[in-house]
């Protein structure tokens, strides 16, 4: 059983102009146990609702999404609870996820202590084991959240959401508010946890380098809808998908060599408004392979499925070699 499965998941929310923000519109993924996930793709392009509504946070308007086997979609407030406890989030900014006003320690153990699994000397012996996991230590329990550091406050925020030993982690850019100094210390950390745990990750970010290293499989986004999936070496040694080339040829390389040998992809325009996305490949209009088909019939990915773990929704597709013809 996949610990986290979404079919056909739409979310859209109302605007002023009156067409809905498409914002997840028809996707479809799934994480096996101990998988890690990565979700990638630029700004705005629906990578946080869909994060958001893996644990329940955002209602979807179509589609279904099921955490351990346990549908969400129509859920009544009982079963959200009881998934809540097995899926849990870590946000982006570390800041805004703690109560200021609420010392480190009880925030770690509230979970434990409004879900009644423990209180007392049970309670602070629990809480400064998770202090201590995330590399803390006990006795900064009874600080407050301003008087640390950003890492060390987003170590904080990991060690609460490990706190009822979730079989589900959702990491929504959780190092893109942090300094670069610190962020590979907060990803080492969460790959040494989700190893130790056994945990289900999905990790959202649009750093493809930080993925690279965290993720056993990648879901690149686009404006709403999947633009490829695929085990993490097969996309990184040879993207299917133009818009994949493209954001992977933007990665920098530390090596000036490497840098100057890359091949340059330019990406013609802006990204559609998801209120009004083109229709057929929403990826059409900056294509440089674009053919009319693509303006005309949105591609699929769940045909390829069946017979390849690295899939890409384009037309462009040999259905030989299952490569992009554009791209051999």
């Amino acid at each position: 059983m996949d610990t986290l499965r979404m079919t056909d998941l739409k979310v859209h929310f109302a605007s002023r102009g009156g067409a809905p923000i498409r914002a997840v519109d028809g996707v479809s993924l799934s994480i096996a146990p101990h998988e890690t996930l990565g979700l990638v793709g630029e700004s705005g392009c629906g990578k946080s609702t869909l994060s958001n509504a893996s644990v329940g946070l955002v209602a979807p308007t179509d589609g279904s999404v099921r955490v351990l086997g346990t549908e969400l979609v129509g859920a009544d407030t009982k079963t959200l609870r009881a998934i809540r406890a097995r899926a849990q989030m870590v946000f982006q900014d570390p800041a805004t996820s703690l109560n200021p006003r609420m010392t480190i320690g009880a925030a770690i153990g509230e979970p434990l202590l409004v879900r009644k699994l423990a209180s007392g000397t049970v309670l602070r012996t629990r809480v400064a084991e998770l202090l201590e996991e995330v590399g803390l230590r006990p006795e900064h329990a009874a600080r407050y959240p301003h008087q640390f550091s950003g890492g060390q406050r987003q170590r904080i925020v990991i060690a609460r959401a490990l706190a009822l030993r979730p079989a589900l982690l959702v990491c929504d850019e959780p190092v893109s508010a942090l300094d670069v100094s610190v962020r590979a210390q907060i990803i080492n950390l969460l790959v040494e946890l989700q190893t130790r745990h056994g945990m289900s990750m999905l990790f959202v970010s649009h750093d493809l380098a930080v993925v690279r290293h965290v993720c056993d499989r990648v879901a690149v986004m686009y404006l709403g809808r999947l633009a490829e999936l695929a085990p993490g070496d097969a996309l990184y040694a040879r993207p299917r998908h133009p818009y994949t080339r493209a954001l992977l040829a933007a990665v920098p390389e530390p090596d000036p060599g490497i840098q100057r040998a890359k091949p340059r992809v330019p990406l013609a325009g802006e990204i559609p408004s998801p209120a009004n996305p083109p229709a057929g490949c929403r990826f059409h209009t900056r294509c440089p392979f674009a053919e009319p088909v693509c303006a005309e019939k949105a591609p699929e990915l769940g045909a390829w499925l069946e017979r390849d773990s690295h899939v890409a929704a384009c037309h462009m597709l040999d259905p030989a070699s299952g490569h992009v013809r554009a791209l051999q």
